[in-house]
């Protein structure tokens, strides 16, 4: 980094063979002196440290943690057993207790992505239960719940399913499960049943409870992002813990989703190795000639660019390949990076909705093999979604340049100012991230509290020399062209051609996993062995500097969000979303039930996906929108559900800043460029623009299913 002040030197003695004394007095003369020049933000944290907020939290992340501690893991074995038609397992239970619900696990040869449906082959399990065995005069056993689970052609292929069932009383229950097939034979099965000590209201209102927790120390910023995740992983597993239902840590691991993790690694790599080369300042270039000096004309190609690019790429690929372009092509032009990234993700996650390939709930719904047998294959998804998406595309450009009316898109103060403010933040961060641990650590850390002080210094006096003004649009913006490309070149052209070569082959590879049956790497496989590649043909010898550039904060918050949302499905809440959308569409007359269900599907998914992750959202959805179609009582399509489904899963993630994973990578670079964005500034824009394009979404599909009857 270039320093403002070429004069600051040190001597070398002074600097480093001084005492350990004076180099204590010094960094707390630095330190005192940093104290005097916080922001407005910084005080905002003072005031939340006087109101002992961050002391609660140690003392309720202490409490969680004795709770998840004290409480054992079950490890409930699994029983084997087999079945026929003529002869049934039958298993008596009465060591439950105060127990509120059972839960019972049964794996075998079942059917995959069907719940509850009557087929040719199928195992039935009953739970009937008898009046508490206090009581004088004994009862019949009566059957309280009836399970049907449909058995797959092949017997060797294994599926575990899982439900619950509240207790109605304190007599013995018995467990019978039988088989009911065609031809004569037998069915192997494995079982395991556990007791739950909380009824699923109270478990459903616990989660809430801690995702409104989660939220609160996000929007308000009381701590990192990455903390607030972990704190709610860990008040969510202490739940689960007290319920009777502990994970082990080997299950704690497998919630988490490595195929993400890895894909977000591989390509946080490819994209340090590529910004080596200059080609981000070349671009940034290229991309303000293009546009002619004017800003929202090159605002506007970004975002349709971004929409596009996501359509056929996943989401989170196309942000970590444009965030890095953005930011420095705002830099080169004296904007705030901030607005322009938050309006290209925007666009990102309406774009991704287009394909089936896009983002990845519509990956979900494709892959389902119920909906492809109706007919709801990748042509069939991808050209109902493309046309509702065009339009929503349509009318969120408009709305975004009225959203940004009078946003100032353009830095208040002169560029060199702004570098310098940069320059300064980024010292200071460099300084807070060395731990002194050693005399020659400590010193270190003074030299850079003092290059930070002289830079202030030299900031003050700059302040006074410029006045403040507001930059117009650049009228001369052919002469600065120019200079730009003067200033802005490739830096090292043959370790371009190895990046674009690798990245090529890696976004070749993507591409041919989504369409080629025969490739057998998911998207995770393909960027990892792409980093790889790269680091090899780069020939890096100074491999922590690569590291160094992954966002590690951004990997560690996608780690407890997956674990966050796996234990809230645990306490039933995404499946209590569901159950309750199913059961006001069924309320509703059957003249109105379309329109209703398109409504109500939408803006549930939408909001939910605000919240929530909303891949198991749509994994939840999709068995009670199949089961919704299935119902004579019910009468409706089932398309214009699915399509509804996946119009307000994939649009709302541009609700609130966790809401889709390429937000989060989004703020993340832009956290380590030094130009992060908070919770609230992203909520501003990206809620407003969540409720129009949903708007135009749901329009269309009530034009399209409702008026047309599209539902073929």
């Amino acid at each position: 980094m270039a320093l403002h002040n070429p004069d600051f030197t040190t001597d070398d003695d002074d600097s480093w063979d001084n005492s350990s004394a004076e180099f204590e007095q010094r960094f707390q003369l630095g330190s005192e002196m940093t104290s005097l020049s916080r922001s407005a933000s910084s005080e905002k944290y003072e005031i939340l440290d006087n109101l002992h907020v961050k002391f609660n939290l140690s003392k309720m992340s202490r409490y969680f943690s004795i709770l998840f501690g004290i409480y054992p893991d079950q490890g409930v074995s699994w029983q084997m057993l087999a079945v026929s038609p003529l002869e049934s397992f039958s298993m008596n239970l009465t060591d439950f207790h105060d127990s509120a619900l059972l839960k019972l696990d049964i794996g075998g040869p079942f059917v995959a992505d069907v719940v509850d449906q009557q087929a040719e082959d199928y195992i039935l399990v009953q739970i009937s239960q008898t009046e508490d065995a206090g009581s004088r005069r004994r009862r019949q056993q009566q059957v309280v719940y009836n399970w049907s689970l449909p058995l797959s052609s092949r017997r060797n292929h294994q599926i575990i399913t899982t439900r619950t069932f509240q207790i109605p009383n304190r007599g013995t229950i018995f467990i019978n499960i039988q088989a009911f097939l065609q031809e004569p034979g037998s069915v192997p099965l494995s079982m395991k049943h556990q007791y739950l000590h909380a009824n699923i209201e109270a478990q459903v209102t616990i989660a809430s409870i801690i995702l409104v927790g989660v939220y609160v120390l996000i929007i308000l910023e009381i701590v990192h992002r990455t903390l607030a995740a972990m704190l709610g992983s860990l008040a969510a597993l202490a739940t689960l813990a007290i319920v009777g239902e502990r994970p082990s840590m080997v299950e704690v691991v497998e919630w988490i989703d490595y195929e993400t993790l890895a894909l977000l690694f591989g390509m946080m790599v490819l994209v340090a190795i590529f910004s080596e080369t200059g080609f981000f300042d070349y671009c940034a270039v290229k991309a303000y000639r293009f546009s002619r000096g004017k800003v929202w004309a090159m605002i506007t190609l970004l975002c349709l660019f971004a929409a596009i690019l996501s359509a056929f790429l996943d989401n989170v690929t196309t942000m970590l390949l444009f965030t890095p372009v953005t930011i420095r092509l705002c830099e080169v032009l004296n904007l705030d990076p901030r607005h322009v990234l938050i309006a290209e993700v925007i666009f990102t996650n309406i774009g991704g909705a287009a394909t089936a390939v896009g983002d990845p709930p519509n990956v979900i719904i494709v892959s389902n093999q119920e909906l492809r047998k109706k007919g709801l294959d990748f042509a069939a998804f991808t050209g109902h979604m493309f046309v509702g998406i065009c339009l929503v595309v349509l009318v969120s450009f408009p709305f975004l340049r009225l959203l940004y009316w009078n946003k100032k898109l353009y830095n208040k103060e002169p560029s060199e100012i702004v570098e310098l403010k940069h320059e300064i933040y980024v010292w200071r961060l460099t300084a807070q991230r060395i731990n002194p641990a050693s005399r020659e650590e400590t010193a270190v850390k003074c030299l850079l509290m003092q290059k930070v002080l002289t830079l202030e210094m030299l900031l003050r006096k700059k302040l006074r020399t410029f006045h403040r003004q507001i930059s117009q649009e650049d009228k001369n913006w052919e002469t600065n062209i120019q200079e730009l490309q003067k200033k802005h070149r490739i830096t090292d052209k043959i370790l371009l051609i190895k990046c674009l070569t690798v990245l090529g082959c890696v976004i070749l590879m993507f591409f041919l996993n989504s369409f080629v049956p025969g490739i057998y790497l998911d998207l995770g496989w393909i960027a990892m062995l792409g980093a790889i590649w790269l680091l090899v043909l780069a020939d890096i010898h100074d491999f922590e500097m690569i590291l160094n550039r992954v966002e590690w904060a951004t990997l560690l918050f996608f780690a407890a969000l997956f674990i966050l949302m796996e234990a809230l499905a645990h306490l039933h809440l995404i499946d209590y979303i569901g159950e309750q959308t199913a059961l006001l569409i069924k309320v509703v007359p059957e003249d109105q039930r379309l329109a209703v269900a398109i409504i109500l599907v939408v803006w549930v998914s939408a909001l939910a996906s605000s919240v929530i992750d909303n891949i198991p959202f749509t994994a939840t959805m999709i068995p009670v929108l199949l089961n919704l179609s299935k119902d004579p009582d019910v009468n409706l399509p089932m398309k214009p559900l699915i399509f509804s489904l996946a119009m307000g899963a994939c649009l709302g993630g541009n609700g609130t800043l966790i809401g889709a994973s390429a937000n989060v990578v989004c703020a993340g670079i832009a956290e380590q460029h030094g130009y992060g964005f908070s919770f609230m500034e992203f909520f501003r824009l990206g809620f407003p623009m969540m409720v129009v394009s949903c708007t135009i979404g749901m329009c269309y599909l009530l034009v399209a299913h409702v008026v047309v009857g599209w539902n073929s």
